[in-house]
């Protein structure tokens, strides 16, 4: 400070004609500090209080320091009233930057912010997590204790430990909490004194295998990197403020030296007893060395503000202006001078807009060796060159970590208060591990699919049976073929209508039954290609109502051939009811609106619809449709209903004749229906693929087979080819005979 005051005064360009005058006093204590703190801003022992003339005022326009953060708080509040500018070249708290408590400070050095910033960085880089923060029990420790917890809120980092040091410590018990914790990275923000005690102590009690990073208090500490045993407690890194060589300061300091200030081995001046007789200029300028540039920088800055308050120019000052401490304070926020190559700015919260730390290495030669750099503006830069350190395991970089991260695929499930502490569960497949949320596995999307252990998701592959497809295309020839066997059936029926075997299969009922299998038909066509709403609805519906219709005629037919055999004899009331009002075509009606009314209901209720099935292969979507039991519950129970009373009218008729085989082939053709929906249903159940409506589709055409091959075909046979059987005779002879056998 002095060298830089005396510098200014002889300039010619910075405050021409105008000297500066300084006072000093050593900050040694909060106590000792106060009278000469009060003489400074005092007149006459008094202190005139804000709001007062300015007339008395003290001559202090500025003051550099204090350097502690402590030291400063005590001391700011009493600058702060009159706004005098308070410019401290070492007090790094972040509270400081309130500007609503302290209006005049600013500072030449980075903030704790900026420090523990670095740290971080430097943390991040080598990938520890698990890590202890020693600091000191003063406002700068604390202070830096609360800003690294603020900076690792969102990163990766932990701090396992954290303790408040001071002169009551046990460091023993530190250490072993330490080791017991398996903590390998220690993190020391305190002053130099704190921190020389701490790493001594380390050095006694053998403490091994650890990371220590130094802050910019004690990174470029002269002593303690040649302490023996030094290199036994690990590795040292640190940040620090960067060294600026001030031209011209080790001639000012020997010439000072030599005016022999202490003309005794010990004399008190500076508010404190001075041993100063065998201290070397060396040795002097070895202690801080980081704080050089900031004192410097600091008197040039109120140098500067003085000079533009001054209005100063041309070699001369204005002489006439009465200068106030808040009229340098406006003018040291805005400060802009090139100072050795450095431009001197300062932010809105008094902290430099300049600089850049020094991130150094204790190598084990015993010298501070620097192997990085963090550079705040214009833009944060940060460079480290790991190959220069020499790590204590020999080439590796350490691990400091709770838990070992999880193999790809696994999220973490975190065990206690810490996050780096967790186990590792595998992602099962449906769900997959994004690296922005390492704790929870997310779902793939209804159209995608995934692997256990996946880190993304694939698309599923859309199956449905085209019209293309080989089976798609046979059951669709096998529907046309049944419709032409149909048509012919019709043809052959209405040339021979009037013929026993015609009339005895129902007549004009034939007609209907082979309309209603054709109509039929029409469902097997909607069960390919790509299902849609129309595709659904057609799937089911006609099949369900017009085979409704088919039942109720074998219904009706069934219960006839029983009648004429079995119950005209015995009921001939009931029989001739039954012919009078034409009581089958009654039912059938009856049957039909039913049904329809059913349909109706339930697909307005809640209607088939397109399905994407993706639950019984996760690679695949297997498009179908939706059919609501609800929506057809009722309608499949009238139609499984009609089908018992028809099975159990023709099973009646077991024992008619031989030849009269009406009631027979019923009962086939139901067996035959049972039999294949059996097959559906156990095949539904274990297959689930996309040929599930091809076989859906295969058991329609079935259904509708099995009444045309069991029961029309046949008659098609006798009236074509044994032509003799289709006569009147012939019918009324077995009648006749079945007639007196029941008789007998």
């Amino acid at each position: 400070m002095r060298y830089s005051v005396e510098e200014i005064n002889n300039s010619t360009n910075l405050l021409p004609n105008v000297s500066l005058g300084y006072e000093i006093f050593d900050h040694c204590s909060d106590t000792d500090i106060f009278p000469g703190i009060l003489k400074l801003i005092s007149v006459n022992g008094l202190i005139q209080t804000f709001g007062e003339s300015h007339e008395n005022r003290s001559n202090v326009i500025a003051v550099v320091g204090p350097f502690s953060s402590t030291d400063t708080s005590t001391v700011a509040p009493l600058f702060m009233m009159d706004l005098i500018p308070l410019v401290s070249y070492g007090a790094a708290a972040t509270a400081f930057a309130e500007k609503g408590k302290f209006p005049s400070f600013l500072r030449t050095v980075h903030s704790n912010k900026d420090a523990i910033e670095v740290i971080v960085r430097i943390i991040l880089h080598f990938n520890w997590t698990w890590i202890a923060f020693l600091n000191s029990d003063d406002d700068f420790g604390k202070d830096g204790q609360e800003t690294f917890r603020k900076r690792i809120k969102d990163t990766e980092i932990c701090l396992a430990y954290t303790k408040d040091l001071n002169a009551n410590t046990n460091i023993s018990q530190i250490f072993k909490q330490i080791e017991a914790q398996d903590i390998y990275i220690i993190v020391v923000f305190t002053p130099k004194m704190v921190a020389e005690a701490l790493i001594e102590s380390a050095i006694e009690l053998n403490i091994t295998n650890k990371v220590w990073i130094a802050g910019d208090t004690w990174s470029l500490n002269e002593k303690l990197p040649k302490e023996k045993g030094i290199k036994n407690i690990g590795t040292v890194i640190g940040v620090s403020q960067p060294v600026v060589t001030i031209p011209g300061f080790d001639h000012f300091f020997n010439s000072a030296k030599s005016r022999q200030y202490c003309e005794k081995s010990e004399e008190t001046f500076c508010n404190q007893a001075c041993n100063c007789s065998n201290l070397s200029a060396k040795h002097i300028l070895a202690l801080d060395p980081s704080f050089s540039f900031p004192v410097y920088s600091a008197v040039y800055a109120i140098a500067h503000a003085l000079h533009n308050t001054l209005q100063c120019g041309n070699h001369q000052c204005s002489g006439n202006m009465t200068v106030y401490p808040h009229m340098v304070l406006a003018e040291l926020k805005k400060s802009n001078f090139t100072l050795l190559n450095q431009s001197i700015e300062f932010n809105e919260e008094g902290d430099p807009k300049y600089g850049s730390y020094s991130i150094v290495f204790w190598n084990h030669s015993g010298d501070v060796e620097e192997i990085g750099f963090y550079k705040f503006h214009p833009s944060a830069i940060f460079v480290i060159n790991s190959t220069k350190i020499q790590w204590y395991t020999r080439g590796e970089v350490p691990i400091s970590l709770c838990s070992p991260e999880c193999p790809v695929g696994h999220v973490k499930k975190q065990n206690g208060i810490h996050k780096c502490c967790f186990s590792c569960t595998i992602c099962q497949n449906g769900t997959y591990i994004n690296s922005t949320d390492p704790y929870n596995c997310l779902p793939c999307k209804d159209t995608q699919w995934s692997e256990p252990g996946s880190t993304s998701c694939s698309l599923r592959v859309v199956e449905y049976v085209p019209f293309t497809d080989s089976g798609a295309i046979l059951i669709m020839v096998g529907a046309w073929v049944f419709v032409g066997l149909t048509l012919a059936t019709s043809v052959v029926f209405a040339i021979n209508y009037n013929t026993p075997v015609v009339r005895s299969a129902g007549g004009p009922m034939c007609f209907l039954i082979l309309g209603c299998l054709t109509l039929c038909t029409i469902s097997v066509f909607f069960y390919f290609d790509k299902p849609t709403m129309s595709f659904c609805v057609l799937r089911f519906l006609p099949f369900l109502l017009f085979y409704t219709v088919c039942l109720a005629c074998f219904v009706v037919r069934s219960f006839q051939i029983v009648c004429i055999f079995k119950i005209a004899a015995k009921f001939p009331k009931l029989h001739s009811w039954w012919m009078k009002y034409h009581g089958q075509w009654l039912v059938i009606t009856v049957a039909f609106v039913t049904q329809a009314l059913l349909l109706v209901i339930g697909y307005s209720y809640n209607p088939p619809k397109p399905y994407n099935d993706t639950i019984w292969y996760p690679d695949k979507i297997i498009l179908g449709c939706d059919i609501s039991p609800r929506g057809i519950f009722i309608s499949v129970v009238l139609l499984v209903t009609l089908c018992f009373l028809c099975f159990i009218f023709s099973y009646m008729g077991k024992d008619l004749p031989k030849n009269y085989n009406e009631a027979k082939a019923i009962t086939f053709c139901l067996l035959v229906l049972i039999l294949t929906w059996i097959i559906f249903a156990t095949e539904y159940m274990l297959y689930h693929g996309k040929y599930i409506q091809t076989l859906n589709a295969l058991a329609v055409l079935s259904s509708l087979y099995s009444f045309l091959f069991w029961y029309f075909l046949p008659k098609c046979y006798i009236i074509i080819i044994q032509p003799h059987k289709n006569t009147q005779q012939h019918f009324q002879g077995i009648i006749q005979n079945y007639t007196k056998t029941i008789s007998q």
